[in-house]
């Protein structure tokens, strides 16, 4: 007989036991983020898999720390954050993302058109650009927000930060992106 899948809460307390497949089942639900938060704060592939691993072990030997009933995705991201953040320190080199900008789908399904392509992939590449030139912790926040699509809560508990620092770190992000796209007419 073939029982309901654990919830997170039931693996969380099977790995809090020493339950190592409880917790290979963890790291498989988020290793996918966790990489993508990492490379979002490194800028490299290597050394985002790298903050990411790591990132699993020290949480894996953190559980009996985590708080009963906490949500374990910003804790865990966290984690991963400032174990990228530490690397990218130690590596002694400021970190230059290469963010992907979300195309927008045509309507209707439709192909655009080449010059709609090649329109939108300059706007993306200056909204790029632009978004590589924002300071460390504005960087950090808009990728978190916008790119991992974190609410500002789970934003504010993954970069450590409190949820007002957050929104007002979004805000003067934001703003600069806006008067450089401005400025750059694009």
């Amino acid at each position: 007989m073939v029982g309901r899948p654990l919830t997170e809460a039931e693996l969380v307390e099977r790995a809090k036991r020493g339950d190592q497949d409880a917790y290979g089942d963890l790291v498989h639900a988020y290793q996918g983020i966790a990489f993508r938060t990492a490379y979002l704060l490194t800028g490299n592939a290597a050394d985002a898999e790298e903050a990411a691993q790591s990132a699993f072990v020290k949480a894996f030997y953190a559980l009996g720390r985590f708080r009963p009933g906490a949500e374990l995705r910003p804790w865990l991201l966290r984690i991963v954050a400032n174990e990228a953040r530490n690397r990218r320190r130690s590596a002694g080199r400021r970190a230059n993302l290469a963010l992907r900008a979300v195309a927008a789908e045509p309507s209707g399904g439709a192909a655009p058109s080449p010059e709609t392509s090649l329109l939108d992939a300059e706007r993306d590449a200056a909204l790029l650009e632009a978004v590589n030139g924002l300071r460390d912790e504005e960087r950090e926040v808009v990728a978190c927000r916008y790119f991992l699509e974190l609410s500002e809560e789970e934003t504010a508990q993954a970069l450590g930060l409190r949820k007002g620092t957050v929104k007002s770190r979004l805000s003067r992000a934001l703003a600069r992106l806006r008067e450089q796209m401005e400025d750059e007419d694009v």
